[in-house]
């Protein structure tokens, strides 16, 4: 599932069309991603102008001067691109809204995103009630030692993945910074220390800075230095040069995890 970096990279693929009149739409409107949207309401896009493209977290909000804000989350396979004007939607895309240069593309093949449509010259209450942003002011120190207190009993890695906390935090990013921080997924939030709370808010600032500078511009490579590369690899060791432990994998609360057992021992993290 794309998170905070790849959503980013997705929401700069459309902003190329800003500035553009829609011409036309075309949609599947039996397609599952319209559930609880009426596919017609979609129709006043056609004749606006595309006017701002916005990113938070997992989800994506793109603004039409004259029509209102469409809503895509890109679920499991969703992924937005940009194609020839003249570009023929096959059975996966299921938006297409065409400009005089381009055509805006939304394909998802499963078929878990969503997409949705509201009226209005403000940004729709879904959008501006979201949390914090991992990355914004208001994501400090204290509101993050208030998280782990209300979550006491709740392990890490779940903890991260929770999107009413940690907008934009996926599975690979989770992994990411327990890793960095040296912290065993299943650790409870009162077993950390002070320095430990400390480090975990700092880290995991860290990588969404990391994310969406490596990853966010062009899809781009995360280093080999970073746990990304070696989590899946069969016979995946710790990247850190003075550990080389082989990766440990086991499911946590229904999410695959993957941690060092060296560098982030239950017992003494």
């Amino acid at each position: 599932m794309p998170e905070l970096a790849e959503v980013e990279f997705y929401r700069r693929v459309w902003a190329v069309g800003l500035g553009d009149v829609v011409t036309s739409i075309d949609l599947h409107p039996q397609a599952r991603v319209f559930r609880g949207t009426e596919p017609d309401s979609l129709r006043p896009l056609a004749g606006s102008t595309f006017s701002s493209a916005l990113a938070h977290g997992k989800q994506l909000l793109f603004g039409f001067q004259g029509a209102g804000w469409l809503g895509v989350h890109l679920g499991m396979s969703g992924a937005l691109s940009i194609a020839p004007p003249e570009h023929l939607a096959d059975r996966h895309d299921h938006l297409v809204l065409r400009t005089g240069t381009q055509s805006l593309v939304f394909r998802d093949p499963r078929m878990f995103g969503r997409v949705r449509f509201d009226l209005g010259s403000e940004p729709p209450e879904w959008w501006t009630s979201q949390p914090a942003q991992v990355l914004s002011q208001a994501f400090n120190r204290k509101r993050f030692a208030q998280f782990l207190e209300r979550r006491q009993g709740t392990p890490l890695k779940a903890l991260l993945l929770d999107q009413s906390l940690f907008p934009g935090i996926g599975n690979w990013m989770a992994d990411e910074i327990l890793w960095r921080a040296r912290l065993h997924p299943a650790k409870l939030p009162n077993q950390l220390s002070k320095c430990e709370t400390s480090r975990l808010w700092r880290i995991t600032r860290e990588v969404a800075r990391d994310a969406l500078r490596v990853i966010a511009p062009d899809w781009g490579e995360a280093p080999d230095d970073w746990l990304f590369n070696h989590r899946w690899k069969a016979g995946g060791i710790c990247p850190r040069p003075h550990c080389r432990c082989p990766l440990a994998r086991a499911e946590l609360r229904g999410r695959t995890s993957c941690w060092c057992p060296q560098c982030q021992d239950l017992a003494s993290s």
